[in-house]
């Protein structure tokens, strides 16, 4: 294996020249296919639009959108012309998106229409109230002083915006030529992309990603499960998030692959896209595979041709991935990291042990030096001794935008990169997340995993998910409290839960406060907000008159 120090518009005119007539970018519930070659030409050609339009390299231009078709068509035309392509959270509501419009330093913005309640339209009008008396790329905005365009990512025509089809039309104004002289200033060390972390306290920060972070990650993430230009990924993991980016996208990029996309995840969609093209392989979080299995319809669609996948985002149940490996026929690996780390430090291999692939996220990944370190001595923890996952190498980002004492506080004077997440190392070389540091319920002096009891849970019957969060508790500091989905049909009170606990962990491990709900709230990447969970229990508890001691 070996870092590459390709550009990401490198990457895809290496696969339109080599494999012209290969399928990269196919959307199966509308049948619409690009193959690398058309896929790249249209790429040029929005590239020459954004310059048309006076897109300048280094500028960022944000993509606020679910993954539509042209959401990668930004991505790789503003990796061509060395701009800076801000991925902005679906979910973001008005107050959100304005801190990273301002925050960015945001010169054009792609969007659509808006998911579910969001109208990103009227949105930005409020935002951007001089849109609607402004000449297209003439805005001039008080508030946010950079932002120029506003490009809608459709055919529709609104006030002050344009829209995709004549950003492609004003691309004919500009020269291959010129196109050609920008890509050559184009560096693989530069920044190339731009995600702001969803942290549960405080701002989001603006992670800066370069190519040479992003496409190695992916290509690194698609060696440890042999990819190769035969393979197909199904996507419905949003690309806003590095899951989608990076481990996707960029494994497809470097592998001349196809990329099987879903627009927005829905599982009856995923299982038909993976049933009608064959895919060879399907991203998630543990939750859109829990829906994929608990489908009503899942066995009326052949999986036979899956083989590998990747189940990440947050701590994986082992019995999940049990019944995704002989229900899915995958041999599904995990990836460890975060944004900061592109996302991957470590990972499973396709090859290693059915136990290994399930009860640890894998080794090192290569070219990357992972090191478990004690908290408060800073010294490298032994083997089997639990401490904070910190790593080094290509992977780190490039630091947090307009943010270095932000990046002084994760990245310490060795260059390792400080995650915020307990885990442990045995000895094959293997790691084990345990929890993080802020997520450890500390409970009259005992220290808690909400893992551990997780874990656990998950084989009670009617059980279908559980998330264990800390209560803050007079008595004992904190407490532990678990949200319970159950099975549809199935009947489970609290006490039966506390039953099923009775004997087999330890009794402050037992949850104290048990609720039941039908789903839980999620970041825009399908990660489960935890810290919302603590406020809905203290919610609940006050409205039903339940005395937290």
């Amino acid at each position: 294996m070996q870092l590459y120090d390709r550009t990401l518009g490198d990457w895809l005119e290496h696969w339109a020249k080599e494999t012209p007539d290969h399928e990269y970018v196919v959307f199966s519930d509308r049948n619409l296919r690009f193959t690398w070659s058309a896929f790249n030409e249209r790429v040029d050609q929005m590239a020459k639009g954004l310059l048309a339009i006076g897109v300048p390299k280094g500028a960022h231009v944000g993509i606020l959108a679910q993954n539509v078709p042209d959401w990668l068509t930004f991505l790789y035309a503003c990796a061509k012309i060395g701009a800076v392509a801000v991925t902005v959270n679906t979910s973001y509501k008005a107050h959100e998106l304005a801190f990273v419009l301002e925050n960015s330093d945001m010169h054009t913005l792609c969007i659509t229409d808006g998911v579910g309640g969001n109208d990103y339209i009227e949105m930005l009008y409020s935002l951007l109230p001089e849109l609607k008396t402004t000449q297209r790329g003439k805005l001039q905005s008080q508030r946010f002083p950079e932002m120029k365009n506003l490009i809608y990512i459709g055919q529709e025509k609104h006030r002050g915006m344009y829209n995709t089809v004549e950003i492609l039309l004003l691309g004919s104004s500009k020269s291959d030529d010129e196109l050609n002289a920008i890509k050559k200033t184009v560096n693989c060390h530069d920044v190339v992309n731009m995600q702001y972390t969803s942290g549960t306290t405080g701002f989001p920060k603006g992670v800066m990603l370069s190519h040479h972070n992003i496409a190695n990650n992916g290509y690194l993430t698609g060696e440890h499960m042999k990819f190769t230009q035969a393979d197909k990924l199904c996507v419905c993991v949003p690309l806003f998030h590095c899951f989608g980016v990076v481990l996707a996208t960029m494994n497809c990029l470097t592998h001349g692959c196809t990329q099987v996309m879903v627009e927005k995840f829905d599982p009856l969609v995923t299982l038909a896209s993976i049933h009608k093209e064959r895919c060879t392989s399907v991203y998630g979080v543990p939750t859109m595979f829990i829906a994929e299995l608990n489908h009503p319809m899942f066995d009326m669609f052949d999986m036979s041709s899956l083989r590998t996948g990747i189940m990440a985002g947050a701590l994986c149940p082992i019995e999940l991935m049990r019944q995704v490996s002989e229900k899915m026929y995958m041999d599904i690996t995990s990836v460890y990291g975060l944004t900061e780390t592109s996302p991957g430090m470590t990972q499973t291999r396709i090859d290693d042990s059915f136990e290994v692939r399930c009860t640890t996220v894998g080794s090192d990944f290569e070219f990357t030096e992972v090191a478990v370190i004690d908290p408060v001595t800073g010294e490298i923890c032994p083997d089997g001794v639990q401490g904070e996952m910190c790593c080094r190498g290509y992977n780190v980002m490039k630091g947090y935008y307009k943010n270095p004492e932000a990046t002084a506080q994760v990245i310490d004077k060795n260059g390792f990169l400080h995650s915020g997440d307990l885990g442990v190392k045995d000895p094959d070389g293997n790691y084990r997340i345990t929890g993080r540091i802020k997520d450890m319920i500390i409970r009259g002096g005992e220290n808690i995993s909400p893992r551990e009891i997780e874990e656990f849970l998950y084989h009670m019957p009617g059980v279908k998910d559980a998330q264990v969060v800390a209560i803050t508790s007079p008595r004992y500091g904190e407490d532990v409290g678990v949200f319970i989905i159950p099975h549809q049909g199935a009947e489970i009170v609290a006490e039966d839960v506390r039953d099923f606990c009775k004997d087999k962990i330890a009794r402050y491990k037992i949850p104290r406060y048990i609720f039941f709900v039908n789903e839980y709230p999620l970041t825009g990447s399908g990660k489960i907000q935890k810290f919302r969970l603590r406020e809905m229990a203290l919610e609940i508890c006050k409205e039903n008159n339940i005395e937290i001691i």
